[in-house]
């Protein structure tokens, strides 16, 4: 892959300990390398699923397409908001987190969820900016505000 040199921002982490339960807001986790995020229900060894990123523009325009300021990004179920980084971009590829590398596995596709979350409409202001899913390579300690980029 070609050296990228766009780059960007860890904006919010979100972690929730049981399935369907509301995420909780963190300044700071740690990422197991082949697990998961510490904290998070979702522990997938070995799995695709490990982590998940959307990113902040996305939340604003589908916020727009709802005419509303914004959308709390716990409402969209997704661990990691980033912004500076196109993940449209590459449909796999790998991401430095702060000190984490992070491989972009696939797409995280909205659910219905969205029209609960976030009203009539959700699921439609959702699609297409559903964010991404990743396996952890390199764990380590994330934090708001570590740089993000394509590695």
């Amino acid at each position: 892959m070609e050296e990228q040199i766009e780059s960007g921002r860890v904006r919010w982490i979100g972690v929730r300990s049981e399935r369907y339960e509301p995420l909780t807001i963190v300044s700071e986790v740690t990422a197991q390398a082949g697990i998961g995020l510490a904290g998070d229900h979702y522990q997938d060894p070995g799995g695709k699923r490990q982590i998940t990123l959307i990113m902040m523009e996305d939340l604003e325009k589908a916020a727009a397409d709802l005419d509303r300021k914004e959308i709390d990004p716990g409402l969209v179920r997704r661990n990691i908001v980033i912004s500076g980084v196109d993940l449209h971009r590459y449909k796999q590829g790998f991401l430095r987190l702060g000190p984490c590398l992070i491989e972009v596995t696939g797409e995280c596709h909205p659910c219905q969820r969205m029209e609960k979350n976030l009203g009539k409409g959700g699921l439609k202001s959702m699609a297409n900016r559903g964010g991404v899913t990743g396996r952890i390579l390199e764990g380590g300690l994330i934090q708001i505000d570590d740089p993000v980029k394509w590695a």
